[in-house]
């Protein structure tokens, strides 16, 4: 199923329990992000929707209220009563382990749009119980652009195909991968499975990952062998030490207090008064990076390449808006 579909359908969800009363389809067209303007599209999407629901169990009730659903028109609303969960009785440990998870999935990608859907509702005039919406946020939440495409492929048995540049390395090698699982380890997302250049199994962190993840193979086409513990494939590797590299930066004069300290040797630079020239030693790019970020324009690294590179994408994410802090966690 799409993202925007399945947004569509939570939205839809969202949308029939919050409200009391039977709303009309048209409502629900007003209320509900995603479809279409034509009528015809409309009616058949709609169509297509109540059927999945039903499909999956919702409780799709029909019915009209003279009081507020236009008459006698039909229309649609899910009873909580009938929706919600029965009493659930937790032992210590496992209530532990749902609020750690809680702590994963209530940074969601769809909450956002759930909430869209409950402030059209409310700006359209209809009634609805908050209360009952509470706890519909799913998404985990890190700053990797290639997560959302990745985690997409483990869900949906798709190949895919991506450029990646490895430690110490400055060129970008494109690599086949059939994808088995998602992980986090030490802040850092991993993704796992089967590499198809080298024909062995094969674990890329995803901040490595140049560009676009693109489709390599139809939905379905991958199959994750038995016994494959993806965890503990990504979590019993090491990541090997890299040697210590030097970076040749420029420093504003009076400013960057930080890396002057770090600094091995720091000396005016010949060709512009305003800045000074140092030399750092740093060994992990990724690490190092994002320090260096955080002194914006009072820092210009020069030397070597990977190391600009990532400080200009770091920058980059965080004008876009999208750097956090990824929680420890797995999507498989």
């Amino acid at each position: 199923m799409s993202r925007r579909k399945t947004e569509r359908l939570l939205n839809l969800v969202v949308c029939l329990l919050a409200t009391r009363r039977y709303l009309t389809a048209e409502q629900i067209r007003r209320a509900v992000p995603g479809y279409p303007d034509s009528d015809e599209a409309f009616k058949r999407m709609f169509e297509r929707d109540k059927e999945e629901l039903r499909e999956l169990g919702v409780p799709l009730e029909v019915g009209s209220d003279l009081q507020g659903g236009g008459g006698e028109e039909i229309g649609y609303r899910i009873p909580p009563q009938a929706y919600e969960l029965p009493d659930i009785h937790l032992t210590p440990d496992e209530a532990a382990v749902l609020g750690l998870a809680a702590r994963v999935w209530q940074r969601a990608s769809m909450a956002e749009a759930a909430s869209g859907a409950l402030l059209k509702l409310r700006a359209a005039g209809v009634e609805t119980d908050v209360s009952a919406a509470v706890g519909i946020e799913p998404r985990v939440n890190t700053h990797d652009p290639a997560f959302p495409a990745l985690w997409e492929a483990v869900r949906d048995g798709r190949p895919v195909a991506f450029g990646y540049q490895g430690i110490g390395r400055t060129s970008v090698a494109r690599r086949h991968l059939e994808p088995w699982g998602v992980v986090s380890r030490r802040g850092r997302w991993y993704v796992v499975g089967f590499d198809r250049d080298r024909e062995e199994q094969r674990v890329f962190r995803l901040s490595r990952i140049v560009g676009e993840v693109a489709a390599d193979g139809p939905a379905g086409s991958v199959t994750v062998p038995d016994g494959v513990d993806v965890r503990r494939i990504a979590f019993d590797r090491d990541d090997p030490v890299s040697e210590p590299r030097p970076a040749v930066v420029r420093l504003r004069r009076g400013a960057a207090q930080g890396p002057r300290r770090w600094a091995r040797d720091v000396r005016p630079a010949g060709d512009d008064p305003g800045w000074d020239e140092a030399t750092l030693t740093f060994r992990d790019v990724e690490r190092f990076a994002p320090y260096l970020a955080r002194f914006a324009d009072d820092v210009v690294v020069l030397d070597p390449p990977d190391l600009r590179e990532a400080v200009i994408q770091h920058l980059k994410s965080v004008l876009a808006g999208t750097a956090g802090h990824p929680e420890e966690g797995e999507v498989r």
